[in-house]
């Protein structure tokens, strides 16, 4: 019984659950955090298969039921999804400035760019991918950012320590040779 309330709390939860979350809903249960992992174990287990539509993923510190890739096109077409909104190669690269020296300031970022990143800074706020996490004590007093768990959600990352590396990084690149 305890699946299937947890199953249907995640198909139906618009953003990650944490295990916190699950057992305030299962509050009037007694069921404790290892009843909750086992059944959050056994719906992965159900629907880590080539012929399920739904996988389980942790992300940004908790629970979300994703899709298949290869189903893309269809739940596009289903829901008259015609373009998904990209990130610019500037706000890719901002992100990872962000992502890789957090907390940082806007002046880091455009001495690390070597380009005016202000514009590229607010479009990321706007859409909940970076906060203002406070101020730097030095002259000016700028604003420190910090990745969001929009970001881990966006990047499907459960939190930033599950960034690759930079040295993996310049290993993926492909040689100019």
């Amino acid at each position: 019984m305890i699946t299937h309330i947890i199953e249907a709390i995640l198909l139906t939860s618009s953003a990650p659950v944490t295990v916190q979350q699950l057992l305030e809903a299962l509050a009037d249960s007694d069921t404790n955090e290892a009843e909750v992992e086992a059944a959050l174990t056994a719906l992965e287990s159900r629907w880590d298969r080539t012929d399920s539509g739904i996988r389980l993923e942790r992300v940004g510190g908790g629970f979300r039921c994703v899709t298949p890739a290869q189903l893309d096109p269809y739940l596009r077409s289903f829901h008259g999804i015609v373009s998904r909104q990209r990130l610019s190669q500037a706000a890719l690269e901002v992100l990872a400035i962000v992502a890789y020296r957090q907390p940082v300031t806007l002046p880091e970022i455009n001495f690390v760019r070597g380009v005016a990143s202000g514009g590229v800074v607010r479009t990321l706020l706007e859409r909940r991918l970076i906060r203002v996490s406070g101020r730097k004590a030095v002259v000016g007093k700028p604003f420190l950012y910090r990745t969001t768990k929009e970001f881990l959600v966006h990047f499907g990352l459960e939190s930033v320590g599950d960034l690759p590396e930079p040295e993996e990084l310049d290993r993926s690149e492909p040689s100019a040779d």
